[in-house]
């Protein structure tokens, strides 16, 4: 017991202190009601766990601003490449555009809001992390725009995943508002795509707005809060959690000290599941997993797979044998799957 007491307060002072260095490292949201993005309206439980609530997502403004382009990147056979910036909570964001070749459509063209998923901050590349996945989509009509969320690539501010803060929600959220308002895009014909963390992201979008035609998630980390509680603490033991993860897992352990289980505490946990908002998802969505993905478990695909069906959503599932956490060596294959799912729905 004497080595347990420090232990757990060490724990707490970690958390404490990491939740003060997000606080002061961000400037403060805004409080007015969302005017730029179709918000569902806002469930109960909306002050039981402050920012991480589903209904205080759907409170929140999301109005982004003017995407400006910084620098062109690249020039492709059939589409551009530039490094725009747009802003998110007084932060000034950069991610990756492309802009296709040729006529434009006279509604402009489709978009695809892509979600990246956790790559450690440092390693991160707002031009080379993706290329693969983004160059088909690019390639066949589409604007791709994939935000740096803030602590990534140029993006200012604490990078802080979103099992434990809404804030690279909002920042997707905010680069959504912007890119309906660049003159070259089709607001009305957005489809969003989440591989991996990018995919737990996406679902929360898919539960708190009605912006979007179509969705992509592939790899996804689409469990429920019991499902990914479970799975962090595996990857804690497993030794398997490092850099930015770290701080991830303090925050995620605290959350546990303060709030305990899902199991004890619904009420909570429920209220930043999104899994538990799934009969408000209006888009169709395909999911795509590879059964070798030791990253996250392809389990929780097929577990989201049968929850939409049970709901009566429109669901797409496709699972590639042997395949990893990029679905290699179906990647290809999968991303020929993830244009046609699009075109189907966005053109």
């Amino acid at each position: 017991m004497k080595k347990i007491i420090p232990i757990l307060l060490f724990l707490c002072l970690i958390g404490i202190a990491y939740y003060t260095r997000q606080k002061n490292s961000k400037a403060s949201p805004g409080n007015s009601v969302n005017t730029s993005a179709d918000i569902l309206t806002p469930a109960p439980n909306n002050n039981v766990s402050g920012g991480l609530a589903i209904a205080a997502m759907r409170q929140k403004s999301y109005p982004g601003s003017t995407l400006s382009i910084e620098n062109k990147l690249a020039s492709h056979s059939n589409y551009e490449s530039y490094l725009v910036s747009y802003k998110s909570e007084g932060l000034k964001l950069y991610g990756l555009l492309t802009l296709p070749s040729g006529k434009k459509p006279d509604a402009g063209w489709p978009v695809i809001l892509f979600n990246h998923g956790y790559i450690p901050p440092s390693e991160y590349s707002t031009e080379n992390s993706y290329a693969q996945f983004i160059t088909p989509l690019a390639s066949s009509g589409y604007i791709v725009f994939k935000p740096d969320y803030r602590g990534n690539g140029n993006s200012p501010g604490t990078p802080v995943q979103i099992y434990i803060s809404p804030d690279y929600l909002t920042d997707s959220m905010n680069a959504l508002s912007s890119i309906k308002k660049f003159k070259d895009a089709d607001p009305q014909k957005i489809g969003v795509f989440g591989h991996s963390m990018g995919g737990n992201i996406t679902l929360h979008q898919l539960v708190i707005s009605k912006e979007f035609k179509a969705a992509e998630i592939i790899s996804g980390v689409v469990g429920d809060e019991s499902a990914i509680l479970s799975w962090w603490d595996h990857r804690i033991k497993a030794g398997s959690i490092t850099g930015n993860d770290l701080d991830t897992s303090y925050v995620v352990r605290q959350m546990i000290a303060d709030h305990k289980t899902p199991a004890t505490n619904p009420k909570f946990w429920n209220a930043i599941d999104p899994t538990e908002y799934i009969s408000d998802i209006t888009v169709p969505i395909e999911i795509q997993v590879g059964t070798a993905d030791t990253a996250v478990p392809p389990e929780f695909s097929s577990v989201f797979r049968d929850a939409l069906l049970t709901a009566g959503k429109t669901v797409e599932y496709r699972v590639y044998r042997g395949a990893d956490h990029n679905l290699s060596p179906d990647t290809q294959a999968a991303l020929t799957e993830a244009v046609a799912f699009f075109n189907k729905y966005l053109k």
